[in-house]
């Protein structure tokens, strides 16, 4: 049964190729291209002191707005039909020709939920029914909080959207491991063998 998970050695080479050329912690200080100007009053932004945060952010010089910058949340799922998890392999940076489970970033008017539901249609093409309490995946150096619900393909032959190259469904014991698209697809589907393991 524990054959099904990577070991702790072939688990720590799995994720160190997820950290090659990884960012410092704050590297999203030096990342201002989309953020030079306020967007309140069109003043130049400054790194300074906001004394009641404890903490530096981008600061409007002549207006004191603070600019905020705060991730960005992704909604994703697990499709599972008869014990099987399908996964799609991408078809766009980043990324591109890895394996991942259904996601995408939320958009405006929409819940998570939605989005884990439409992202799933658009990149397997099936519908599907949220089945259980996600699970949240976030890391230090990525601009990106991954909502990841567990899911039951309702209708539809999973096949490949725009975006995907193309769909199959994997047995805990066959995920391509090192061939993941992100540290988040690979902690969801760890997470999601080791319930399957549980649940024996």
């Amino acid at each position: 049964m524990k054959s099904f998970l990577p070991g702790p050695a072939e688990e720590r080479a799995i994720l160190r190729a997820f950290d090659r050329g990884k960012p410092p912690v704050d590297w999203w200080k030096k990342r201002m291209k989309d953020l030079q100007f306020c967007s309140r009053c069109g003043g130049a932004l400054k790194w300074r002191l906001v004394r009641v945060e404890g903490r530096e952010r981008w600061v409007c010089a002549s207006c004191g707005f603070i600019a905020y910058q705060n991730p960005k949340i992704v909604g994703a799922t697990l499709p599972v039909k008869d014990g099987r998890i399908v996964l799609l392999r991408r078809g766009i940076e980043p990324a591109l020709g890895l394996w991942s489970h259904p996601a995408g970033f939320l958009e405006m008017g929409e819940t998570v939920e939605d989005a884990a539901r439409r992202e799933t249609w658009e990149e397997i093409c099936v519908r599907v029914k949220l089945a259980g309490p996600p699970r949240l995946y976030s890391y230090p150096d990525t601009s990106i909080a991954t909502v990841v619900y567990p899911a039951r393909i309702l209708r539809g032959s999973p096949r490949p959207g725009p975006e995907s190259l193309c769909v199959e469904s994997f047995a805990p014991r066959d995920i391509p491991w090192r061939e993941l698209a992100f540290r988040s697809t690979y902690h969801a589907l760890k997470d999601w063998v080791e319930t399957c393991l549980h649940s024996r």
